[in-house]
């Protein structure tokens, strides 16, 4: 039986002034589901979109656990308004903006999940862990550690210290998965900034890490993707 139906390319006017083009996997009244997963995209620069085949692939994953699923395209893509920005922190405020919304318009949510994959796991670094009353999870897929610099324009602190935050919130909880074959950050730079993670001062957050034998950083065959998609349900569930 499918769990949800899908209201594809919708807009949503957010308050910080651009209007986003998202996709929305609302599950059917009566599974009565009170999650909700954002997915957030690659790099624009580089082409990145919200449909982007490892979200799609993810979409799928947490429609059938009964999750409310927004995608969407980040300012200044496909038919989001306004511009990209050169250090990421205008797409954080626009993140927590739609999230907001979304919560007002569903109070019944108590948790939520944010998924980034690659630039988008920076951004997603960036939503703060919430209330009690609504359980926070951050998924960061191919973290981009190694060229965080260039993608953000240095701003690299403003990232180090999101993350610092979500490690040392009791209430929250952060599970990172990158594949060893990552074009452009080595298996050997994820396990000093992992073994660097895991000895924040203060830390408190639930924290897991999932290094996929054999998986670049576009996560393209097969193997790679039941290996992502076991890992981020067996998380969830």
């Amino acid at each position: 039986m499918v769990n949800s139906v899908q209201i594809s390319e919708d807009s949503r006017s957010v308050s910080t002034g651009v209007t986003l083009q998202v996709d929305i996997c609302y599950p059917r009244p009566e599974l009565d589901s009170k999650k909700l997963a954002i997915l957030l995209h690659p790099w624009s620069w580089l082409g990145g979109n919200m449909h982007e085949p490892t979200l799609t692939v993810l979409t799928r994953l947490l429609q059938d656990k009964n999750y409310y699923v927004i995608r969407y395209n980040s300012r200044g893509v496909g038919r989001s308004s306004g511009w990209p920005s050169l250090t990421g922190k205008a797409e954080g405020e626009d993140l927590k903006a739609l999230v907001q919304d979304f919560l007002a318009e569903k109070p019944e949510i108590d948790s939520l999940t944010v998924i980034g994959y690659s630039y988008g796991s920076l951004i997603a670094s960036l939503h703060p862990v919430l209330n009690p009353k609504v359980k926070t999870s951050h998924i960061l897929l191919s973290y981009p550690i190694s060229p965080r610099g260039l993608l953000t324009m240095f701003h690299t602190g403003m990232y180090s210290l999101a993350l610092r935050d979500i490690l040392c919130n009791p209430d929250a909880r952060l599970l990172l998965v990158y594949g060893d074959q990552d074009e452009f950050t080595s298996k050997s730079k994820y396990d000093e900034w992992v073994d660097t993670l895991g000895r924040t001062d203060g830390l408190k957050a639930k924290f897991d890490v999932v290094p996929v034998m054999d998986a670049s950083h576009f996560w393209q065959s097969e193997g790679a993707r039941s290996a992502l998609q076991q890992a981020i349900d067996s998380w969830i569930s």
